[in-house]
Order: C-alpha cells, then structure tokens, then sequence
C-alpha cells in the first residue's frame, strides 16, 4: 500500500467507508473525520427472524450475502463520493455471529486491496460506544454502560481508546434477558420494545428481585430475575388467575433499570468518570433513558446518549471507532480472520 499517501488522506478530511455485519443488520456508511456521517444504511432482518423468536445465524449469514452489494453501492451513493475517494475501509471483526462477521470481512478486504487503502477490522462495541462521537464530544476519564442483546457490560476509558471492562454480565445480557420475558409473555420479537410500551401502560408493578451479587461487584446477573418472571406466570396459569401482564412487564423493567443505574453510578463515582455514556441497542429503552437520565442529574453526572438510529447496529458507529486507529496508522493486516470472542481491551490503542 502506499502508506504516505494514506497517511496525507487520513489528516485531511478522512472518508471511511465502514462495514457491520456482526448479527441481523447489513449496513455500510461513510464517515468523514470520525465525527461527521455522509450516509449510514441499514438494512435489517427482523421480519424474517421474527418467525424463529430470535436470530437464527444461518439465515441471518445469507441474508448479508443477498444484501451487501446493494448495501454497500447506496452507501456511497448517498455519500456523493466515489469508492476512490475512500481513505481506508473499515468492518466489524468482532464480536458477532462467525458467519455473519466473515460476510462483511471478505467484502472488507476485497475493497481494500482493490483499492489500495488501509483496512480496519473493528471492535463492536467500540462502535456502540464511539456512536457518542457522532453526536457528542467526549471526555475523559469516562464510563460506559453497553447494554445490548449480547452484551451487558460497564467499561472505564481513561483516554481516547483505552478500554478497562469493570463490569459484565454473567449470565444473560440485557437484550436477551428481555427478549426471553417477552416470549414468555407471547409477544413479537425483538422483545425489548413491547416491555417497554407495556411497562409504561401499567399502573402498578408486580414487584420482583433485584440481582446485586457481591456488595463491591460491577457485575450483573439476569437469569434469576428471567426465572422469577417465569414463576409468577406459572403461579398465575397453575392457579387459573389473571395475569396482570403490563404490571409484570413493569416490574421487570424496573428491576433491571434499578440495577443498572446503581451500579453504573457507582463505578463513575469509584473511577472518578467525567461522564457516563449510554450504549447499545437496548440504549433505545424509554424507561432506562428517563432513569439514568434522572439519575445523572440529581448526581450531576453528564450523561451522553446518541440518538435512537445509532443505538442499534450500524456501521457509523463502526467507522467512528475506526477512525481512532486510522489517525494513528494502526491498521489491520489482510490475513485478519473474524472473532467471534474478540476482546475489548485487545483492541485498544497502542
């Protein structure tokens, strides 16, 4: 590659052309400058997973393959440049569906040596977490509560790009938590938004435990609170009652809301955070937004949150991320493989 012209392309006005296929999204976008999107299309496959109640990854790896192409082309399209007029291309490594990240990998590498330019293989939830620079400016010290269907996690960075997790689930994450309830309750996948709605119509909650594990502990649990939702559905059905299911919708809600703020509060507060950022699709629930909102402010904590379109993967949100390791020349080699276990830390700054 010709890295000084590369180096000169990525001081000035760097485009990236960024790539997410991690799950059930097929996006491509164009960032200018890590800050600024000139085009984020997503295109999303619940419809078709919605009649298995969950992602099934088969089908979910084909559907990135009909679909990336296209993807890909309105993208830049929308973006008004041309794929030559890209400064490095960047996809998400991992974590993820193995078959899926490998979709968005090979197209990844194929432009790149096409083209000449850097490639980037990128940390998922770095993406989640950068989606804030698209909308806010960040500052540091700062803590990171990531909350998405597979991920439940707090994350200190104590500079631009350097990643402590000091808190992860160790059972269910969040979304999936969720989802699990709302199938328990035969409502529509994804589950997250009908708990939500249900939990703001009820009047009363049925109230459930709260997971605290060890006093000094960041981490979570939600299997036991999954199981507790379970058991009063049972009760109800074995007793032939009325089950009151936006009660029981809100009681969940609060239960896992109440945890995730006291903890997420808690860790600002122990690292001496300067914000608390909000991430991941689950990001998007109305009700753990109002908390953590109210929260933040009775603390006086700054609570950044990005705009619902960017909770939810999108490629964006990876090429913000990416942008941090292009202005530093840490790019990736093209023998890069997909890691589906791909850590956080790893892939700091150097």
């Amino acid at each position: 590659m010709d890295m000084e012209g590369t180096t000169k392309r990525a001081v000035d006005g760097a485009l990236i052309l960024a790539l997410e296929t991690s799950c059930d999204e097929t996006s491509a976008a164009v960032i200018r400058d890590g800050k600024h999107i000139l085009s984020n299309v997503v295109a999303s496959q619940i419809d078709v997973h919605e009649a298995f109640g969950g992602v099934v990854p088969e089908i979910a790896s084909r559907k990135h393959v009909e679909t990336i192409t296209l993807i890909m082309e309105q993208a830049i399209k929308e973006s008004g440049y041309s794929l030559r007029d890209m400064s490095a291309i960047a996809v998400t490594q991992g974590p993820g569906l193995v078959g899926a990240l490998l979709v968005g990998i090979i197209a990844a590498k194929s432009l790149a040596l096409a083209l000449d330019i850097p490639l980037i293989g990128t940390h998922h939830i770095a993406g989640h977490i950068y989606a804030n620079e698209l909308v806010h400016e960040m500052v540091y010290p700062s803590m990171a509560l990531v909350v998405s269907g597979g991920h439940t996690e707090l994350v200190r960075m104590e500079s631009e790009g350097q990643f402590t997790v000091v808190g992860r689930t160790r059972d269910d994450a969040v979304g999936e938590a969720y989802d699990k309830v709302a199938r328990a309750l035969k409502l529509p996948y994804p589950g997250g938004p009908h708990i939500d709605r249900l939990a703001a119509e009820a009047a009363e909650a049925i109230p459930l435990p709260r997971a605290w594990l060890e006093s000094d502990s960041y981490d979570f649990s939600f299997s036991g609170l999954k199981s507790a939702v379970l058991a009063v559905i049972n009760q109800a059905r074995m007793k032939g009652e009325h089950l009151d299911e936006a009660a029981l919708a809100r009681g969940f809600q609060e239960s896992v809301i109440e945890v995730l703020v006291e903890k997420a509060i808690r860790a600002v507060k122990a690292s001496n955070a300067r914000s608390l950022l909000l991430c991941g699709g689950v990001a998007a629930n109305r009700g753990l937004r109002s908390a953590l909102s109210d929260r933040c402010q009775a603390e006086g904590v700054p609570l950044l949150v990005p705009p619902s379109s960017l909770c939810t993967d999108n490629a964006a949100m990876i090429g913000a991320a990416a942008y941090l390791k292009l202005k530093r020349g840490e790019w990736t080699e093209l023998d890069m493989k997909a890691d589906p276990g791909f850590s956080l830390e790893e892939w700091s700054l150097s």
